[in-house]
């Protein structure tokens, strides 16, 4: 597998095509505070994930180490490291076999579930697919990579929107941003 560090997700052509075309324009943004303290937090700031919930919260990065560090703390720090797979390996009859009906989806390994989860966008926000084990299972088999993916809080994110075959593993946080941003210029049933 080959890596491809070098750029910062938002500034790869692939997720600034996509981010143009599901971005709205929005006019400029309250002051954010972090969830824990309440401090005013710069627009480059840290998450954290609640596991049990779902739950993502905004941190400065002293309540992130201080509410993160440890085993058997409540929340976990997403990471900020974006991966492109470019050697990754799914067929269109794997894609097809994990009855996803649109061209994107996100899969996590949740922790407390035990288990693989795969979202995907709709007009209701992320939906949860039933996936088929036996596919993920060979999915990971051809792709050992995805054994790196750290529980709870990155995913492997898949595009296969209008013919492309794009896989990246991405922080939690980013993948339910995208799904917002598909949501809020999501038009008729079919999007």
């Amino acid at each position: 597998m080959t890596e491809n560090n070098s750029l910062p997700i938002g500034r790869r052509p692939t997720f600034n095509a996509l981010r143009k075309v599901y971005q709205p324009k929005l006019a400029q943004a309250a002051v954010e505070r972090c969830d824990l303290c309440s401090i005013e937090l710069p627009a480059e700031h840290q998450h954290l994930i609640d596991p049990q919930n779902r739950q993502i919260l905004c941190a400065c990065d002293a309540c992130a180490i201080l509410f993160s560090a440890q085993n058997g703390t409540k929340f976990k720090r997403i990471p900020k490291r974006y991966r492109v797979l470019a050697d990754f390996q799914m067929s269109d009859a794997d894609w097809d076999s994990l009855l996803i009906p649109v061209g994107m989806a996100y899969f996590f390994q949740n922790s407390l579930a035990g288990k693989v989860m795969a979202y995907y966008p709709s007009p209701a926000g992320a939906t949860e697919s039933l996936l088929d084990l036996e596919t993920w299972d060979a999915l990971v088999q051809a792709n050992p990579i995805i054994n790196e993916m750290l529980p709870d809080v990155e995913a492997l994110l898949v595009n296969r929107l209008k013919g492309a075959r794009e896989y990246f593993l991405a922080p939690i946080d980013k993948c339910y941003e995208l799904v917002g941003l598909i949501r809020l210029n999501w038009k008729g049933l079919s999007g």
